[in-house]
């Protein structure tokens, strides 16, 4: 059976940070994640019925030493509710992060980051951060910074703004940015530097982003490290870059080659961080996840637009699952997930529901930072992935998001949305997602629907956040419910 890896979060280690530091020739876990941006469930190399377009060799290599899961779900079908997720290791809900208007991430709420800093970590951040407050966050200006309101183009000042971005939420070493424009703290070589913005406009994105990572490990490969490494890629907007487009020649909509040549970058730079690895000897005690931050975009019709038309669908593709990013259907929160741990999780593939939250929790027990009961909504993830726990590491998984909310178990998907719609899905079938099952069994989407319902109220904003409308064509779509 084909095996997928994507990476996301590193943890080591299941004994407190001074337990080993107390060891003779032990030394605590380095912790890798890395995310991409708007990728699809059917472009990672290791899933049974995988797209057969693909070439990423290292993504592959890694799989079939790693835990390939099948069932690994972001929390939200959009990049800021998702990302916040991911940072803290709690539903975005929670904190009333629940969509991209609504950045940025609450202060008050505590990272990953800043927890393993306090453990003695040195914390790195590259790439898209997207959790610091922007052009659409006009609840925010309206206590932070009123003038903003009055801007036709927002621009936000540094010194307002700067709280909000890694530096300030437990990264020691940054390199911050998602297109051209850069926050650093650290040069290319490796040296520490003075804060400063950069722009490079010649050098393509997600290689800048494998080169800043590398820069890191230079940096700090001799000590304990935490690396959270954010492409953004498959993410629009397209670059035409002649290295990574010539892999891919022949006839296909250029989207596509897009989308296949920015994965193919991506798969590169995870590559070159492995090497890095292995030049320094440290493969053995580095923990890596791999995983999407939400499903592709397709528009529906996945047009091939032209390079410069804003948006559109990124070139990836979702396969078999329905629906996508917008949607909490399949297309839109399962997502290529892959934990990589040389020696220590052993290769197999996993089918039991887990979260992007649980790279988060996992690295935290492994750097045996101590957290309080509910705390996080995150599980540690090495109990189950070392084979010595065979029950789910979730008993229930939720979902909200716009005018939609849902909730999983192992074996079913309940659904309920702002509009009155109820759906039930058997998440055994080969196909899921297709056959609403509620009318065969009402006793058991009751049950479902009360703790939905009982979950969705006990987040910051209770209930649905919107009506159903912004969703609506493409769930008419998908779900066909005009017919």
């Amino acid at each position: 059976m084909k095996r997928f890896i994507l990476l996301g979060i590193v943890a080591l280690g299941l004994l407190p940070l001074t337990s080993f530091a107390s060891q003779k020739g032990v030394n605590p876990p380095n912790i890798i994640v890395i995310v991409t941006d708007d990728h699809g469930y059917a472009d990672f190399g290791a899933y049974e019925g995988s797209s057969p377009d693909l070439k990423t060799p290292h993504l592959d290599a890694l799989a079939k030493n790693g835990a390939v899961v099948t069932n690994g779900y972001s929390t939200a079908p959009q990049c800021t509710p998702s990302r916040a997720a991911i940072s803290t290791s709690r539903y975005q809900t929670r904190f009333a992060l629940d969509d991209n208007d609504l950045a940025p991430m609450d202060i008050n709420e505590t990272t990953i980051a800043e927890k393993l800093k306090d453990a003695g970590y040195t914390t790195g951040f590259v790439g898209k951060w997207h959790l610091n407050p922007n052009r659409l966050s006009t609840l925010w200006m309206k206590d932070h910074y009123s003038e903003g309101l009055k801007q036709k183009k927002v621009r936000i000042p540094e010194n307002i703004s700067r709280p909000y971005f890694p530096m300030s939420r437990g990264y020691s070493d940054y390199y911050d940015g998602a297109l051209s424009t850069y926050l650093r703290n650290y040069d290319l070589q490796g040296k520490a530097i003075k804060h400063q913005r950069e722009v490079d406009k010649k050098t393509f994105r997600v290689d800048k982003q494998t080169d800043a990572a590398l820069a890191f490990l230079d940096k700090n490969h001799n000590k304990p490290f935490f690396l959270h490494l954010n492409y953004y890629a498959p993410h629009v907007p397209m670059e035409v870059v002649k290295k990574h487009f010539d892999r891919f020649p022949g006839e296909m909509t250029e989207r596509r080659r897009w989308g296949l040549a920015s994965l193919a970058a991506i798969d590169d730079g995870i590559g070159a961080v492995m090497e890095s690895l292995r030049k320094y000897k440290i493969e053995e005690n580095t923990i890596v996840f791999y995983f999407a931050d939400n499903g592709a975009p397709l528009k529906i019709k996945k047009e091939d637009l032209p390079f410069n038309a804003a948006g559109g669908w990124s070139g990836s593709l979702n396969g078999e699952l329905v629906g996508e990013k917008g949607m909490i259907s399949e297309g839109g929160v399962r997502v290529p997930y892959l934990v990589y741990w040389k020696g220590k999780i052993p290769a197999q593939v996993y089918h039991k529901p887990v979260s992007t939250m649980d790279a988060g929790a996992t690295a935290l027990a492994l750097a045996g930072v101590t957290v309080k009961k509910g705390e996080l909504d995150g599980v540690d993830l090495m109990p189950y992935l070392s084979k010595k726990n065979k029950s789910n590491p979730h008993e229930y998984l939720y979902w909200r998001f716009w005018g939609q909310s849902a909730i999983r178990s192992e074996k079913w998907k309940f659904f309920e949305l702002e509009n009155g719609v109820q759906m039930l899905f058997d998440m055994t079938d080969p196909l899921p997602e297709r056959i609403n099952l509620i009318k065969s069994h009402p006793e058991l989407a009751a049950n479902l629907q009360k703790k939905l319902a009982t979950w969705r109220n006990q987040q910051k904003r209770p209930g649905f956040i919107h009506k159903f409308h912004r969703e609506a064509k493409a769930f008419d779509h998908y779900f066909n419910f005009k017919k």
